[in-house]
């Protein structure tokens, strides 16, 4: 008796999401959807007891409702708790502004320092 097995194709792995992604997730999140990402350079850091990146990023707040956003984003950004798996948010301070009324946008620059968890 011959008996044939058929094997399903295993379903396409997604691809895992980094920490600067994630972290981006979340300072869309915390601009509630409202901000749009201009720039973000990513590097490596390293002292002699952590690991880790350190983030720049560049938003823009255009129009009222959004600069209401970005007003808020940059009174919570240092003390906003991040859930980023696998890492610790260790710093997040906002480094530039720049507001105009006509046309009405907010501009916000931020640096983050991601650090490795373990």
């Amino acid at each position: 008796m011959h008996i044939e097995t058929t094997r399903k194709p295993s379903p396409a792995r997604k691809r895992m999401r980094t920490p600067g992604e994630r972290l981006l997730d979340a300072l869309a999140e915390l601009a509630q959807g409202k901000g749009h990402l201009i720039r973000h350079n990513e590097r490596n850091w390293a002292s002699i007891t952590f690991a880790g990146t350190r983030h720049r990023v560049e938003m823009l707040f255009e129009g009222e409702g959004a600069v209401e956003a970005g007003e808020c984003f940059i009174a919570f950004l240092p003390e906003h708790e991040f859930a980023i798996p696998g890492q610790l948010v260790a710093d997040a301070v906002v480094t530039e502004v720049d507001h105009s009324l006509d046309p009405l946008f907010l501009r916000v620059k931020c640096e983050l320092l991601l650090l490795e968890e373990g």
